[in-house]
């Protein structure tokens, strides 16, 4: 992803990026602070993810609300798809409206979704694997002179591969 420079007019967002299980479970996982522009959109951010844990960027994805079950979120926001994989088709079957009202994440800005302070989300990448990350706005700040995003300002543990183990076909 191209690094943009900070303007003075807008803001930065410390975000603290872990990946956990499917249940939610975030000790002793490896996460990441990344800094993002808040002018930058939820596909944006997400790709930032991807980039900051090495994996590569080539599967749907999508924010909920709820980190342990995110067929129930209310709050949602989705990429575009261009196949129905069996997670979705759950979705459609069993919460029935709730994917027309969703949000695009191409459409959806950073500060429109993190407007308050500590909000969590569950960033659910691959609905095949299902990698689970909880996304949390840990502080918002005026850009320093000559800030380029997204930047990765704290790594913590090594991320996984996101092809199972390496070598293994």
């Amino acid at each position: 992803m191209k690094k943009r420079k900070a303007e003075e007019k807008g803001g930065v967002y410390l975000f603290k990026v872990t990946l956990s299980d499917w249940s939610g479970r975030v000790r002793g996982m490896p996460y990441r602070i990344l800094a993002i522009l808040e002018r930058f959109t939820l596909h944006e951010l997400a790709e930032s993810i991807i980039d900051a844990f090495d994996f590569d960027f080539d599967h749907s994805f999508g924010f909920y609300d709820n980190i342990k079950s995110w067929t129930d979120s209310v709050e949602r926001y989705e990429s575009s798809t261009t196949g129905i994989t069996r997670s979705i088709l759950f979705a459609l079957v069993f919460h029935s409206g709730e994917l027309e009202d969703k949000r695009n994440v191409a459409r959806t800005k950073v500060n429109e979704v993190f407007d308050d302070p500590c909000k969590k989300l569950l960033f659910l990448y691959d609905y095949g694997d299902e990698w689970h990350f909880i996304v949390q706005l840990k502080e918002t700040k005026a850009p320093e002179k000559n800030t380029k995003c997204p930047q990765i300002v704290e790594s913590v543990g090594k991320a996984p591969p996101q092809y199972g183990d390496e070598g293994e076909e």
